[in-house]
């Protein structure tokens, strides 16, 4: 079966699920109906599109199948800012209340903590990128850790509002906030486009991007800026999904059986917006929304991580 062939395949799903979705159990009451369902799976689309390609360009650039943009800190902090603004303010405060401020501010601060990193790696030449993962690792155990704390001394009925942000959701989605976020995508998008010719062969590695006359420093830090902006986008908008980017991108890799990334990312992105919209699917109609979506995709990714991992020591 040829690649072309397996994306048309991948859309007419991801169409049939958007379809189901938007029509089950209607009851002929669609000016109800799809407004709500729409700003849904446009939510959904945004989510999954973003994730699936930062998690696909961010594994090009490490050349690890095994490693997400979530492992430098970035849903640490996310979760950070939120608990310490309900902690210091109260969840009726302005910065809660007003979702424009909270989404600019826990997007700001996330690129600049990004930032910062690529900054410390990026100082000198030839600095290891893995030497940024394991940077970001303890930032991020540490954003955890003062998270955690706040959250204890916290009074209960803020931790209520805490909780709502551990875990995204797509029922409860900041609407008012998917038109900023289809705007800044599409800048992304375009900004990007003048790299996507360097992907293939970043993932040949450092040496031999440079060797083929790929500006290698130059190119990798602003993809993950890219990346990083796309993640606090995703996360800002509906929550953390930590193995999401993990899940979809390797089963892009074993569905598609290729180094070309112009199939990967299409294929990355519609397997993750398939997952969305029938995990969605199932939470309503066979959990009736006694879970969260992202608490099954956590687990399964998390399943598929160990298999990954316990899958790469045979092979070492």
């Amino acid at each position: 079966m040829g690649y072309k062939t397996k994306i048309t395949l991948l859309m007419i799903l991801a169409i049939g699920l958007i379809v189901v979705y938007m029509t089950i159990d209607s009851k002929g009451n669609w000016e109800y109906v799809l407004p709500r369902r729409g700003l849904s799976i446009v939510a959904i689309v945004i989510t999954g599109a973003a994730i699936a390609f930062s998690t696909m360009v961010f594994q090009t650039i490490t050349n690890n199948r095994i490693l997400t943009p979530s492992i430098i800190g970035l849903d640490s902090l996310y979760l950070l800012i939120q608990t310490f603004i309900i902690y210091v303010f109260g969840s009726t405060s302005f910065f809660v209340l007003n979702q424009y401020l909270n989404f600019t501010i826990s997007v700001g601060l996330m690129v600049l903590f990004a930032a910062f990193l690529y900054k410390l790696l990026f100082r000198r030449e030839g600095q290891n990128i893995y030497l940024l993962l394991l940077i970001g690792l303890v930032f991020g155990t540490l954003f955890s850790s003062l998270s955690t704390f706040m959250q204890v001394l916290i009074d209960p009925n803020e931790f209520l509002s805490v909780q709502d942000r551990m875990f995204a959701s797509f029922n409860n989605i900041h609407t008012e906030l998917l038109g900023i976020s289809i705007l800044l995508i599409l800048v992304l998008g375009l900004y990007f486009y003048q790299f996507t010719k360097y992907l293939d062969v970043l993932s040949l590695g450092r040496e031999q991007a440079i060797n083929l006359g790929v500006h290698y420093d130059h190119v990798v830090k602003r993809m993950l800026i890219m990346i990083a902006i796309l993640v606090s986008i995703a996360t800002a908008l509906v929550g953390p999904i930590t193995f999401l980017g993990l899940l979809v991108a390797n089963v892009a890799h074993e569905f598609m059986r290729t180094y070309q990334h112009k199939y990967l990312l299409s294929s990355s992105m519609l397997i993750s917006v398939i997952a969305l919209v029938g995990g969605q699917l199932i939470i309503e109609r066979v959990f009736t929304f006694s879970t969260t979506l992202s608490v099954i995709i956590n687990f399964i990714g998390g399943v598929y991580f160990l298999y990954l991992l316990l899958k790469e020591s045979k092979k070492w």
